[in-house]
């Protein structure tokens, strides 16, 4: 049997105090006390700072890199030698050619030489060559070729030369007398057959084994080396004394130097362009005025350079047009004609079956 039930005993106060936690209310504190300061739980902790991340930008709107556009080169493609590599030039000015030491200064003062011969000279030389008739230009140039024949036997006599000086003198008689003051050549002709000469001071130098030295391109005198030009100043002073009268007067020598020069220039217009078209043409002038100079001092020795055309010089034979075209087809001529050994090495043609 059950008894009856029995209420349950009152809590203390103290002991629902412990059990639950009263309620603070932040800012009411009892009269009297001080104010206690409210103690956060885990719930209502600070939350973390963060910063703001930075904006990352699309894809392809950062430009690659070298390195990352082009990786590495395989070690397989480095033992092949395909790696590329970074290659430096470095050009260095070209060495000057033996006996032009002075190849820039030279070229430069070519440069302007020719523009002024373009401009001025060589239309004087093309109207020289149309307005004279050529017995005229040929006699012309004649008569200054004799006039320097005393400079050239007073040369032959300095070789140690006796006969060729011989000649010289009979040269410029013959031509004096007979050829009209030298306007006509009849020495080099039948029965004298005394063909000129050139020589000076600058070839007896040579002749005695005296080098050219540098090679030097002047304004007004043109292509010359050191030798050259101290003879040939050498040989024009001495010419006005060797002739005489009216030759020593500057008023004479003046105007017939301008006629000399203005005919030598003229006859070799033609070969003057040819130079012009070449790849290099201060070098293919420089190269043929040396050329010849070697080839006129080695004749002095016996030895004939042939195929040598000459840039300048009194009484040399003007290189024309057709005899260098004809000159150009005997030569193809023979490249094509077999040669008499060639034909004996040749096999017979079998006659077909």
């Amino acid at each position: 049997m059950t008894g009856p039930s029995v209420p349950d005993a009152p809590v203390p106060l103290a002991a629902q105090a412990a059990a639950e936690p009263a309620a603070v209310q932040v800012g009411a504190a009892p009269v009297g006390t001080a104010p206690v300061e409210p103690v956060a739980t885990a719930s209502q902790q600070t939350p973390p700072i963060t910063l703001p991340a930075a904006p990352v930008p699309p894809a392809g709107s950062v430009p690659a890199t070298p390195e990352a556009a082009s990786p590495p080169p395989s070690p397989a493609a480095r033992e092949n030698g395909d790696e590329p590599e970074s290659v430096i030039v470095v050009t260095a000015p070209e060495p000057a050619p033996p006996g032009d030491p002075l190849q820039r200064i030279n070229a430069e003062s070519f440069k302007a030489v020719q523009a002024v011969d373009q401009a001025v000279l060589e239309p004087v030389a093309k109207a020289y060559n149309k307005g004279l008739p050529r017995p005229v230009r040929k006699g012309l140039r004649n008569f200054f070729s004799n006039l320097s024949e005393p400079v050239v036997f007073a040369a032959y006599l300095l070789q140690l030369k006796p006969g060729k000086a011989a000649e010289t003198a009979g040269r410029f008689a013959i031509n004096t007398t007979l050829g009209i003051a030298g306007l006509v050549d009849v020495a080099k002709k039948k029965p004298f057959n005394l063909p000129y000469r050139p020589n000076g001071l600058a070839n007896t130098l040579g002749y005695y084994g005296v080098g050219p030295g540098p090679f030097m391109y002047l304004p007004i005198v043109g292509p010359t080396t050191l030798r050259d030009i101290i003879g040939d100043s050498v040989d024009r002073l001495l010419l006005p004394a060797a002739i005489g009268k009216p030759f020593t007067n500057p008023e004479v020598v003046l105007p017939m130097t301008i006629v000399d020069q203005l005919g030598e220039r003229a006859a070799f217009d033609e070969r003057i362009n040819e130079i012009r078209k070449e790849d290099k043409p201060y070098a293919a002038y420089r190269d043929l005025y040396l050329k010849q100079r070697k080839a006129e001092i080695e004749a002095l020795h016996g030895r004939i350079t042939p195929d040598v055309v000459p840039v300048y010089g009194p009484g040399l034979k003007t290189p024309r047009k057709k005899d260098a075209e004809a000159k150009d087809s005997a030569a193809q001529t023979d490249a094509q004609t077999p040669s008499a050994t060639e034909q004996a090495t040749e096999p017979p043609v079998q006659p077909a079956p």
